[in-house]
């Protein structure tokens, strides 16, 4: 008897595990039937964009506006009125040297100039004298010609008496070390109290507006680049965004341990000022044309077949892209055939999708469900 009651029980409760299982197998079931929901932002409309070909230019950014000031006299650097990164106007006084020197030397030079003009006065009056006595016969021609030689001494005197002050005033304005343009100060080499002997760099001095990139191709392809092409280049430390310019020049001599060629590629920079010395990449455009483009994101890759998510009559297809030219720049491919212009495709494709799965755009599945909740609001 009690065998057959555990018989019976256990059949119980194997019908009621059977008959809660059921709805949730149902509701697997059911959520399987149901479409993949897609976002506008999941889907790229394609359409034909440039493709531009043509060689790697690497570089850096160099400035042709650049000034390394070295000090001209010696002496003890005073005072230091600008650092790194500083802007600075022509004219502007960067470093001031000891003066005392100088200084001395200057006035030293003004004495021996007026010291120069008042003997010189003196040889004049004493030659014109001369003259006047010789034409009465009064002095012998020897005393005539030694008051002109006098004269003439006296001149050279002050003619070297007043070369001395110039070179005396122009080595006293250059214990004042100014800016020739207008830029900013790229390297400051001195501070107050160093000693700066004739030579001894003081700073370096720049023009952001006139930084260029100076790059260089593969020899191989130089052939293909002539002066007004186009180039599209990133520079390290601006993450994100793309720089263009003008080749300017072609060196016609090829770097002797590379054998790259050097492009000296002009810049607009009115509206951006770039760090000098930075290091940049990009590509010289030397042929465009139209073509269909798609992002790298959005390519599976499978051995040497390439494919795409096609949505479409709410399915997404697994479709095979023949592949193109790359666009260097913004880092998309050229589809040649498999789909074409208009097509909507997964931007990021994730997860295991399957081919032919039931898709629709949330903004459709969300109309749906409105349009069943206002039906059944209204008893219809």
């Amino acid at each position: 008897m009690t065998t057959i009651k555990l018989t019976l029980i256990a059949l119980c409760v194997a019908s009621a595990l059977a008959a809660c299982s059921k709805p949730e197998v149902a509701k697997i079931q059911d959520d399987s039937a149901k479409p993949l929901q897609l976002v506008g932002q999941d889907l790229l409309t394609l359409a034909e964009s440039n493709l531009a070909r043509g060689p790697v230019i690497s570089g850096s950014l160099q400035p042709v506006v650049k000034a390394e000031l070295n000090a001209e006299v010696s002496g003890i650097v005073m005072q230091v009125f600008k650092d790194n990164g500083d802007l600075v106007k022509a004219g502007d006084v960067l470093v001031k040297l000891d003066q005392t020197t100088y200084r001395d030397k200057l006035l030293s030079a003004q004495e021996a100039e007026r010291s120069a003009i008042v003997t010189l006065e003196q040889s004049n009056r004493q030659l014109k004298r001369m003259q006047s006595l010789s034409k009465q016969s009064l002095v012998t021609q020897e005393g005539l010609e030694a008051a002109e030689n006098k004269a003439n001494q006296a001149q050279s005197d002050l003619a070297s008496a007043r070369a001395r002050l110039v070179e005396a005033r122009q080595q006293m304005e250059k214990t004042e070390v100014k800016a020739p343009f207008s830029g900013v100060v790229a390297t400051r080499k001195v501070s107050a109290g160093d000693t700066a002997q004739v030579g001894k760099g003081l700073m370096v001095l720049i023009d952001p507006a006139s930084i260029r990139f100076e790059g260089y191709v593969a020899a191989d392809r130089v052939g293909q680049v002539k002066v007004g092409n186009k180039v599209t280049f990133k520079v390290n430390g601006y993450s994100g965004q793309f720089f263009t310019g003008t080749v300017e020049r072609i060196n016609p001599l090829a770097n002797e341990s590379t054998r790259q060629v050097q492009l000296l590629v002009s810049m607009d920079l009115k509206e951006q000022s770039l760090v000098a010395g930075l290091y940049a990449e990009g590509h010289v455009e030397v042929q465009n044309s139209d073509a269909l483009m798609v992002p790298e994101s959005a390519l599976i890759r499978e051995g040497d077949k390439h494919f795409v998510w096609q949505f479409a009559n709410n399915e997404l297809k697994k479709t095979e892209v023949a592949l193109g030219d790359k666009d260097e720049r913004w880092g998309t491919q050229q589809v040649l055939s498999g789909i074409s212009s208009g097509a909507q495709i997964l931007r990021h494709p994730q997860g295991a999708l399957t081919d032919g799965v039931k898709a629709e755009l949330a903004a459709a599945a969300l109309s749906v469900e409105e349009q069943t909740s206002a039906k059944v609001s209204t008893g219809n």
